[in-house]
Parts: C-alpha cells; sequence; structure tokens
C-alpha cells in the first residue's frame, strides 16, 4: 500500500512541526512557505492526496487558491488558522475547506484531524455525485415526457407506445434513453 501523500504550506516557521507529525503517522509529507507559491502549479506536479495549510488568517488569495483546488482537483484540504472571526469561518466553508483548525496544532491530533477530513472529503464527494447523477436523471426524465408528447401527437401513439417506441430506438442504436429522447426533440424542432 502506497503512503498518502501530504502537500504542506507553510506560513509560520515552526521546524516543521507538521511534516514531522505526519511522516511519524506513515505519511509521505512535503513542506513548502507560503510566500509566492502558486499552489495550482505546485498541486499539478505532486499530485497530494490531501492539502494542509498552516496560516495565520486565510487571506482572500488563499481562499481563491482554495477554491481553484476544489474546482480542478479533487482532493481534501485542512486549514490550521489562528483567525477565529466569524466571517473568515464561512469563507473557509465556502471555498471548500474539509477541516477548519482554530488554535489546534498539536503533533497527538494531527493524524486524526486529517484522516477525518479525508473521509469527510469522500461523503462530500460522494453526496455530490449522487445530486449529479439525480439531477441528470431528472433531466432525462423531463425529455422523455417531452418526447413522448412529440411521439403521441405525430405519430397518434398511446403514452405505453410511446414510450416503447423510444426505448426500442434508443436500444437499436445503444443510446441512454435520455439521450434518444433528446434526439427525438431535436428533430422535432426541426421540422417545425
Amino acid at each position: 500500500m502506497t503512503k498518502p501523500k501530504v502537500l504542506i504550506i507553510e506560513e509560520f516557521d515552526n521546524e516543521r512541526l507538521l511534516e514531522k507529525s505526519l511522516r511519524q503517522h506513515g505519511y509521505e509529507a512535503a513542506t513548502l512557505r507560503l510566500q509566492a507559491l502558486n499552489l495550482l502549479e505546485v498541486i499539478n506536479s505532486l499530485q497530494p492526496d490531501v492539502a494542509v495549510l498552516n496560516l495565520y488568517s486565510p487571506g482572500d488569495k488563499v481562499l481563491k487558491m482554495v477554491l481553484d483546488i476544489n474546482q480542478n482537483h479533487s482532493i481534501p484540504v485542512v486549514m490550521f488558522a489562528e483567525d477565529q472571526q466569524t466571517d473568515t469561518i464561512n469563507k473557509v466553508i465556502k471555498a471548500g475547506v474539509s477541516a477548519y483548525i482554530v488554535d489546534g496544532l498539536e503533533p497527538k491530533r494531527i493524524k486524526s484531524i486529517v484522516e477525518i477530513a479525508i473521509a469527510r472529503f469522500k461523503e462530500q464527494q460522494a453526496l455530490k455525485e449522487e445530486l449529479k447523477k439525480t439531477k441528470t436523471q431528472l433531466e432525462d426524465r423531463k425529455h422523455i415526457d417531452r418526447a413522448k408528447a412529440i411521439l403521441i401527437k405525430s405519430q397518434g401513439y398511446s403514452e405505453d407506445e410511446a414510450y416503447r417506441a423510444l426505448r426500442k430506438l434508443a436500444m437499436d442504436r445503444k443510446m441512454s434513453l435520455g439521450d434518444m429522447a433528446k434526439n427525438v426533440i431535436a428533430m422535432a424542432e426541426l421540422f417545425r
């Protein structure tokens, strides 16, 4: 089994406390300083499993980087910070940080914090996928109903006959029912 890779971004000079602690717990860790860092390029090249940021306060630039990470890479982000302002916490949550820990950089807790963030991130990803799948199914259902209505009106089919015809077309062409329904709708719009 390969060791999980953790990219640590430090704003403080704390003798690589995070890196040492994570290495002791079986992680492969690399620490970089925050200043003048293009985090997206670093993540592209290192391909970490987790990003951990240790900052005083996450500014707008850092929050933008975190948002970019969430949009371009599917990895959890853990943030240790000193800032406990409600406004900051709300911004951090909106940016997609998996765990925001205030005043909590204790070596004995780091492993469990990272593991909980990873598990929580995976659960959120599963929920996002389920939501995406459900939205697609709903859209397909709308297209299928519209295509059936077109077939009923243009061919004089009953609702069952229209559905069976649509399903047969989809199977014959090795397409999903939703895609076939979109094709029927597109064809009907062409002949208007």
